[in-house]
């Protein structure tokens, strides 16, 4: 399978299955276009119709050379390859667990007017999860981990600072048992930065291997999409404090990024990271918002054409500031085509209901954190030790060979197969696409491939 695109004068040719990429010049890129681009070999020889297609504009023989190149490649397995992958799709069972999402807080200090978990409570009241409870979960990733050495905790609410302490004792009786167990534990925290002090960011700095700091991007976007309690903003709040965390967290040498979100009203988001990037953030990840379409603010069928220029735009004012040594990354622009992802996590992603638990702060487990606050995706809880292993199987078995919109699309490899949740909500199941995410992530996949691209040719 090839997927062909043109971005920014490059002409590109995807090979799906090998994950080879290559940089055409533009009488190639037209032979191959007029080829079956599903198919998993070449003919010996040019296709008479290619060459009664293209003889009016390229001389015959050039045609025959540049096919016979394109053959060459065939034969090596970088372009038509063969699916290796489909074969063991069926074959992968349920894996360990090897990481957790602590929902330390149901509370939250801001209204997000986005907010997928309803302001922070989820639906249900505010509440906190009391130590009994968050040690149990470190003792049931334990019990469920089998022989994964690390381990992984995030801590994430509503707003976790809100529950520090629970939150520090969680820690610190983690790695009481990191010996013991044979076990390394990597925690991590996504917080909006207003509870965040000087002696709480070098508790982070010391504590957390990656920690999420949440900002919209220019004062005026932040401040309407992510006012207080109280309607204030909170840009003039957590910009210092991020500023100084960065600096102080650099000389750790861990790792944060600036998580944002964009919505209808700022499709202009490539200013947004500009603006982040002004502030001395060089790890920064600006999302479409997903939503229901009745929302004001939520991303349209409509908006696309404009999403995918300004994906356009942000991408060349990358591909600048990188020719120019700025050191810049932009999370949906990072991709490595040397090596990838391993196959398992090419065929289904993140590991949701799978390698991947959510707790509330009951104790109740979930199959993600955006599964959380709904009853019929209750996996078991912590405090009984119960697990749901039939729904841990279904999980594991939601591979890109079992959604059907997946199975012969090109980008299947890079999403594999979107998220889960937002299957779900939006799509109604699982194992169907969510279509408008789909759409967004071809389009930054391109610009990825094509950046990427670029900085090989200039290298």
């Amino acid at each position: 399978m090839i997927h062909l695109f043109e971005n920014h004068g490059y002409f590109i040719a995807l090979d799906v299955h090998s994950g080879a990429v290559h940089v055409l010049d533009k009488p190639a890129y037209d032979l191959l276009s007029l080829l079956d681009l599903s198919a998993d070999s070449m003919p010996p020889n040019c296709p008479a119709h290619v060459l009664d297609a293209l003889g009016s504009s390229y001389n015959r023989d050039e045609l025959c050379e540049i096919y016979g190149e394109l053959l060459e490649l065939n034969q090596a397995g970088q372009l038509f390859s063969v699916d290796d992958y489909a074969p063991f799709a069926d074959k992968m069972g349920p894996s360990p667990l090897k990481a957790m999402c602590l929902h330390v807080s149901h509370d939250c200090n801001l209204r997000c007017r986005y907010c997928f978990a309803g302001q922070g409570n989820y639906g249900g009241e505010c509440m906190v999860m009391s130590e009994k409870v968050a040690h149990a979960a470190i003792d049931f990733l334990l019990e469920h981990c089998a022989g994964r050495r690390n381990l992984e905790v995030d801590f994430f609410g509503g707003e976790p600072l809100l529950n520090l302490d629970v939150v520090k004792s969680t820690v610190a009786y983690a790695r009481s048992l990191e010996k013991e167990r044979g076990k390394c534990f990597r925690f991590t925290m996504t917080t909006n930065g207003i509870l965040l002090s000087d002696e709480t960011a070098d508790w982070l700095n010391n504590e957390m291997h990656n920690v999420v700091l949440s900002l919209d991007g220019r004062k005026d976007i932040n401040d309407h999409m992510r006012p207080r309690v109280g309607g204030q903003g909170s840009y003039d709040s957590i910009v210092p404090k991020y500023q100084k965390f960065v600096k102080a967290r650099a000389i750790t040498g861990k790792d944060y990024y600036i998580r944002g979100t964009f919505t209808r009203d700022n499709t202009d988001f490539a200013d947004d990271v500009m603006h982040m990037a002004s502030l001395g953030f060089e790890q920064v990840s600006v999302e479409p918002v997903v939503g229901d379409s009745s929302e004001p603010y939520t991303i349209r069928d409509e908006d696309l054409p404009r999403v995918f220029a300004e994906y356009d735009r942000l991408a060349e004012q990358l591909m600048e500031k990188k020719r120019g040594g700025d050191r810049l990354n932009f999370f949906h622009f990072m991709l490595d085509l040397d090596q990838g992802p391993c196959a398992i996590k090419r065929l289904r992603g993140c590991g949701c209901g799978n390698e991947y638990a959510a707790v509330e702060p009951g104790g109740d487990v979930y199959p993600c954190h955006q599964f959380v606050g709904k009853p019929e995706w209750r996996m078991g809880s912590v405090l009984d030790h119960s697990y749901d292993t039939k729904m841990k199987r279904m999980f594991s078995n939601a591979t890109v060979y079992n959604k059907k919109p997946c199975r012969d699309c090109w980008a299947k490899f890079y999403c594999s197969g979107g998220c889960n949740a937002n299957n779900d909500q939006y799509a109604g199941d699982i194992l169907k696409a969510h279509e408008l995410s789909c759409e967004l992530e071809k389009k930054r996949l391109e610009c990825a491939i094509m950046i990427r691209a670029a900085a090989a040719l200039s290298e």
